[in-house]
């Protein structure tokens, strides 16, 4: 992984940073749909999983990471995101990505497995463990979502989730006007995430659709108190352990209201923090990695 991230940082466009990644990877197929999965390292799994509007991507630098600790990382693509497929007739709920989710494990053969989540990977691996909570070994949380009955949309997601609206704000963003809204609202650390590297991302969330299948993600949180229970009570399972770690500067999911509820339902004393924004994988990918390793260490 550590000759994939040179080769992504040599890469001057965002279509070559692609390229480069997808060559770090291999698709895989579970549950009808073909997805992408990227791995490093070996030892005791640990499956990283993705939210909005990113992909395995965001990991690259966190399964690097897990690698140099003795662990083997692996994310992998959601439908709909990334370089997995983005079928019309897909269940892009966080039930159905969780349904996937589940199978994806089964198709990479994951028996017990130590799990992360950060966005509305959150909620799509609340399911994953919901539904096998035996295999999981441990559960890190990232800025996410827990008590999702209570949440509304940040300003910088809300226009995705209005239709027509959607449609055009996708259409009309430009990669500078990407740029700029992951300084403000994902990147702390400006200089830790080259230009084409950020184009990548746009790059990743058009591919093929145009983005639609983002759009049906972003369109389908199911906000009910069913889904709250449901998702803390694999916080509170007691089956394995669960730490929270929060970008200390996230704006869109702030550490004192949204990572205090995690910390809370999850039955901490203390919420750990980074000086990170939302996207704490790309700035602070070694403390990432360092706090997952740690908790599967209390496994």
């Amino acid at each position: 992984m550590q000759e994939t991230l040179r080769a992504i940082a040599a890469a001057r466009s965002g279509p070559e940073v692609v390229e480069r990644w997808r060559e770090a990877g291999r698709p895989f197929r579970a549950a009808g749909v073909e997805s992408f999965v990227a791995e490093a390292g070996s030892g005791e799994p640990v499956l990283c999983l993705h939210g909005v509007p990113a992909s395995a991507f965001l990991y690259r630098k966190v399964l690097a990471e897990l690698a140099g600790r003795g662990m083997r990382g692996i994310a992998f693509d959601l439908p709909g995101l990334g370089l997995a497929e983005r079928p019309a007739g897909f269940d892009y709920t966080w039930t159905g990505l969780g349904a996937f989710a589940a199978a994806a494990v089964d198709a990479l053969e994951l028996e017990r497995f130590h799990l992360v989540v950060h966005d509305v990977g959150g909620p799509v691996g609340f399911e994953l463990a919901a539904r096998m909570p035996e295999r999981i070994a441990s559960l890190t949380v990232l800025d996410t979502i827990v008590n999702v009955a209570e949440f509304r949309r940040p300003w910088s997601m809300e226009p995705f989730a209005r239709r027509g609206l959607g449609e055009a704000y996708l259409r009309t963003l430009s990669k500078p006007a990407f740029r700029a809204l992951m300084g403000l609202q994902g990147i702390a650390d400006r200089g830790a995430v080259p230009k084409a590297e950020l184009d990548a991302y746009v790059d990743l969330l058009r591919r093929e659709d145009g983005g639609r299948a983002f759009l049906r993600i972003m369109r389908g949180f199911e906000r009910t108190a069913d889904k709250q229970a449901r998702y803390r009570a694999v916080l509170a399972d007691g089956r394995y352990p669960v730490d929270v770690l929060w970008g200390s500067r996230d704006p869109a999911l702030p550490a004192h209201r949204f990572g205090e509820i995690a910390r809370e339902a999850a039955g901490l004393p203390v919420l750990a923090t980074v000086p990170a924004r939302h996207f704490l994988q790309e700035d602070q990918a070694p403390a990432v990695a360092a706090f997952a390793a740690a908790n599967a260490g209390r496994a």
